[in-house]
């Protein structure tokens, strides 16, 4: 069942930080089944007190491209680089997406695409910005992928330097083919006992590394710096 509200900033974790970034294909103004599972997720951090910021990517104005600023490449506009600011400010990144022909959307494919732009940056140590930050991700649908999806975004938020937690994803996917999705009435999803369990030990796991390495500085530069 989904989390029981607290007092913001009473819980445990209130020295983090956290981004998600739903990368549904749906405007800000439509209802979004993978919002709907991310909200528990969110409301799980919440509780213990995390600062949780979220972006809806198909509302921002993100170019194709690997580098961080596209308009540096000829491109008339690009938002990545306000958002990037967004994404370094977080210890845990959570990407959102639906499932289309069994994989994720188009915009979480761009999204993680301009992460990797990023990839190239360095922190103090010499190490990728991403170190000492954790990654998790969240896919809804009406068709078979979520665990597709999840070794896809988790592979690829590892490569760049995130940490990646033991269960650091959670889905739901109604009957394959036609029919509700996870907000629709009757859809079972918000009251299935397995996603609402995966979502709260994937939210409790980034949680739980992220303050971990916050606590030991990061990981350690050793043998792994440019």
């Amino acid at each position: 069942m989904a989390p029981t509200a607290q007092t913001p900033g009473a819980g445990r974790f209130s020295d983090l930080s956290a981004l998600f970034i739903n990368c549904t294909l749906k405007p800000g103004d439509q209802t979004s089944h993978t919002q709907g599972l991310m909200d528990v997720a969110m409301q799980h951090m919440r509780d213990q007190g995390v600062s949780v910021d979220l972006v809806r990517a198909v509302d921002h104005d993100i170019a194709p491209g690997v580098q961080p600023d596209m308009r540096e490449e000829g491109l008339a506009s690009d938002d990545w680089p306000a958002l990037t600011e967004r994404v370094l400010a977080a210890d845990i990144l959570v990407l959102g997406t639906p499932i289309w022909l069994g994989d994720k959307s188009s915009v979480a494919t761009r999204v993680v695409e301009r992460l990797y732009s990023l990839s190239g940056w360095l922190n103090d140590e010499q190490q990728s910005v991403f170190y000492g930050k954790v990654g998790g991700v969240i896919v809804t649908g009406n068709e078979d992928g979520i665990k597709h999806v999840a070794m896809n975004v988790l592979y690829s938020l590892g490569h760049v330097g995130y940490t990646i937690p033991p269960q650091a994803d959670a889905g739901w996917i109604g009957e394959v083919g036609p029919g509700p999705s996870y907000l629709d009435e009757g859809s079972g999803g918000p009251e299935n006992d397995f996603t609402q369990r995966n979502t709260r030990i994937m939210a409790w796991n980034l949680m739980h590394v992220a303050s971990m390495l916050k606590q030991a500085g990061g990981i350690p530069a050793e043998g792994n710096t440019r």
